[in-house]
């Protein structure tokens, strides 16, 4: 995101007017009157656009209305056996990659309790990494994508640099051009907000996908996993239906809001978009369906998500107490 302009137009009065730290116009009367312009604490700028919340919404500053966010929806409301079996499957490896230590530690009750506590964390710890690589990742992607410089705690990391080639290796073999990044989207209608990857256009591509020419395309980069591996039902490990899920609500955005904090109304993006597999040895390009029965589902998980973080919560009353039988006094 851009700062914020120090001074800026009242979207009002359109009288230049000093800008708050929080990016609202500054309390100013307006023309002719004592009292204050109904533009005064309106957002300008990048303050316009929703930020999410360590809740799980999106909050529009000029509304106050919530709106839940696409991956929260997606992590309450869709089941995720695979990484069920993933967590499972860490765990196991970390014991017998540590067996020495556990045969050790199985001795004495406080340590054993300890190393019982550190394998249970295995997966979150491994989580964590993956996340802190994938973020790491797609802020490469977005500094390539605006010709922004590259953070310099990133350009120097040469874990990252096979990232950086593998990912210019892919705009060039396909020549895409980007047409959005890190963009903010929201349906008002449906009621969630979230943040794409990237929206794209490509010739070549469009001709892969059997889309228009034109076709505005949605992308999202993934790198998790390894390249071709499959899991036990057959997904690509790091691609997974939820991808294309994700993708159909953003297709179905109402608006997005340029990084001026701008908000427009967006295109209709392709029925089919795709997810770049990006790992150090190489990429991989995958399409994905996200058209409007994709976003049937999505609109059920949220559905789900929705009684899962409410109702749900009232379903299941207090045990009851046994009832005590009183004995009739003899005749």
């Amino acid at each position: 995101m851009t700062d914020q302009p120090s001074r800026a137009a009242c979207p009002t009065c359109i009288t230049e007017q000093q800008v708050n730290k929080d990016g609202t116009v500054r309390r100013h009367k307006a023309a002719g009157s004592a009292l204050p312009c109904p533009g005064s604490g309106v957002p300008v700028g990048t303050a316009r656009i929703p930020r999410r919340s360590t809740a799980g919404f999106y909050k529009d500053p000029g509304t106050g209305e919530l709106l839940r966010s696409v991956t929260t929806i997606l992590s309450q409301g869709s089941p995720k056996e695979a990484l069920i079996h993933w967590a499972g499957k860490l765990v196991a490896e970390t014991a017998m990659e540590h067996l020495p230590q556990l045969v050790r530690a199985s001795r004495n009750p406080e340590r054993a309790q300890e190393m019982t506590d550190w394998l249970k964390r295995a997966h979150t710890r491994k989580r964590d990494e993956r996340a802190d690589i994938g973020t790491a990742v797609h802020n490469l992607i977005e500094a390539k994508v605006l010709g922004t410089p590259i953070p310099a705690d990133l350009a120097n990391d040469p874990d990252m640099a096979p990232y950086v080639a593998n990912f210019e290796q892919f705009v060039s073999d396909w020549q895409i051009t980007f047409e959005a990044s890190e963009m903010v989207v929201a349906n008002y209608t449906d009621g969630w907000a979230g943040t794409l990857d990237y929206l794209l256009r490509s010739q070549l591509l469009a001709a892969a996908l059997g889309a228009p020419a034109d076709a505005v395309i949605m992308g999202d980069t993934k790198s998790g996993g390894t390249l071709d591996e499959r899991t036990y039902d057959g997904h690509v490990r790091g691609v997974y239906p939820e991808a294309g899920i994700q993708q159909s609500a953003y297709r179905r955005g109402e608006f997005g809001w340029l990084r001026d904090g701008t908000r427009v109304v967006l295109p209709r993006a392709h029925e089919v978009g795709v997810v770049l597999h990006l790992r150090p040895e190489g990429y991989r390009l995958y399409p994905v369906r996200c058209g409007d029965d994709v976003y049937d589902a999505f609109l059920h998980i949220k559905q789900v998500a929705e009684f899962q973080t409410g109702p749900a919560k009232n379903v299941v009353g207090a045990a009851l107490k046994t009832p005590t039988i009183r004995k009739e006094a003899a005749a």
